[in-house]
This record gives C-alpha cells, structure tokens and sequence, in this order.
C-alpha cells in the first residue's frame, strides 16, 4: 500500500454536500444530469466550470476541492479512522510519507492568508479547532520565532491537513507489527521566490521523471543533475517497495521515531 500527501485531516464529504455541489456543477455546465452528456463536452469546458465552482466555494484556510470523496459513497463507506481501527490495512506493506510543506500549494498565492495578522490567523484556526485555535498556534509560533502569521498558519495546515494522519497511520500499522516505512520529500525548488519549498505534488516530477512537462514551474524550479539524481533515488525506493513490499538499505519504521522517517531531498 502507498499512500502520498494524503489529506487525511479532510473528513470525507457529507452526502447531501456532495450532491448539492454536484447540482451546482451541471448548472454551470448547462446539461442534465445525465453521463452521456457529460461525456461528450470537451475537457477545458469540464476544467473552466469546475475552477469557477471552487471560487464560488472557496472559504479563507480551507483547502477542501468542491468534489472529493464522499461518505458512504462507493470506495468511502467508512472514515480511515474506522477502517484503520477495524484492521483495513492489516498484513499489507505499507509506505507512507508527505512533502515537507504541502500546505503551500493551497494558501503561498492567497492574499487573505498572506496578509493574516496574528489575531485573524487565530480567527480562521478557530473554525477548524474550535478552543484549541490559541494554543495550537502558540505552539507553532514558538517553533517559528521569525515567521509571519501566513507561515505559522501554513505550518499548521501542513501538519493537520497532511502530516499528522499519515504518521497516525504508520504508528497504528507499526504498531500492528506491520511493515512500514515512512519518507518525507524535503527538496526545496531554486529559486524559490514565493516560498514553496517542498509543496504539496512537488514530488511527482521526481517519481515519475517527467521534469520536462513542468516547464518554468515555480514548484519545480532549476532541473539539473542533482534533481535527476534525487528523481532517480526516490522513483527507485518507491518501485522496489511496490515490487517487493520492501526496500532494501531503508528499516522500518517504528511508531514515534523520527530517525526512521527517510528524508529525500
């Protein structure tokens, strides 16, 4: 099993939510709800109503899509947490593993996140975290003296959108007895004038080489032998685990121990 930059700090879409959005959809599509004729409109149609759904729905900090998977629904009947609970992924390899800034690709080129102040961050924290919202970001900005509101915001995000499920997991499985193994992509793009760092899909060049079709990609940034290289050790680890359910210079990992944790990049 491989599980990358899972959002699993997203709950799963409540059915009546999902089907309300869907509506919206067909609506600025201007056909029924009917597959035949969603089939036959042309992607960049598909493309520009669904970008137009999510500004109608997008709210400040929050990095939901208007579809994604749905509770109850095909493939979700039940949350992870559950799932896991009742021993979904017992006996099964596991690889795990996050960007080191995943939630940059959701709040570097929003200007309500940027230009947060302390107070407002505290607000916005408030609808995810309810009482918790003062010290969870306290905490992050004792971590990040120097760091502006946006980043201590973003720092969070990362952790509770991303980071935090995905190690959840490799605890309970490790825990289980399990096999696991966890990484985490650090390489940073240069330059990086927006401050990316190593954001949410800035992996995927690397896994699967396709470097060229991201053409002046500020997630990306310079390609040159040291990228390639890191490509090459990454896409390596990740193929020999799906062939083998192991890798073989990498030791599992074992619930709570960050030196177990393979950073590359």
């Amino acid at each position: 099993m491989l599980l990358e930059s899972g959002p699993f700090g997203l709950d799963p879409q409540e059915p009546e939510d999902a089907a309300r959005n869907a509506e919206d959809y067909l609506r600025l599509l201007g056909v029924p709800a009917d597959a035949d004729a969603l089939r036959a409109l042309p992607a960049g149609q598909l493309l520009s109503a669904y970008g137009r759904l999510a500004a109608r729905l997008a709210r400040p900090g929050n990095a939901a899509p208007p579809m994604y998977p749905v509770l109850g629904a095909p493939g979700m009947p039940r949350t992870w947490r559950r799932a896991l609970a009742d021993g979904a992924l017992d006996g099964r390899p596991l690889l795990v593993g996050t960007t080191a800034d995943e939630a940059t690709s959701f709040f570097a080129f929003d200007p309500g996140i940027q230009n947060l102040t302390a107070v407002a961050a505290v607000e916005l924290l408030a609808a995810q975290a309810g009482d918790r919202a003062r010290e969870l970001y306290d905490r992050y900005a004792a971590r990040l003296p120097q760091g502006s509101p946006a980043r201590i915001f973003t720092e969070i995000g990362t952790d509770t959108l991303f980071r935090d499920g995905s190690l959840e997991i490799a605890d309970h499985h490790a825990a289980g007895g399990n096999a696991t193994r966890v990484y985490r992509f650090d390489h940073r793009p240069s330059p990086d004038p927006h401050s990316l760092g190593a954001a949410h899909c800035a992996e995927l060049p690397f896994l699967f080489t396709t470097f060229d079709a991201y053409p002046d990609s500020p997630m990306l940034g310079a390609v040159g032998p040291a990228q390639r290289a890191l490509g090459h050790e990454f896409a390596t680890a990740v193929a020999e685990f799906v062939r083998t359910g192991s890798v073989h210079d990498w030791p599992p990992y074992a619930p709570a121990t960050p030196a177990r944790v393979r950073r590359f990049g």
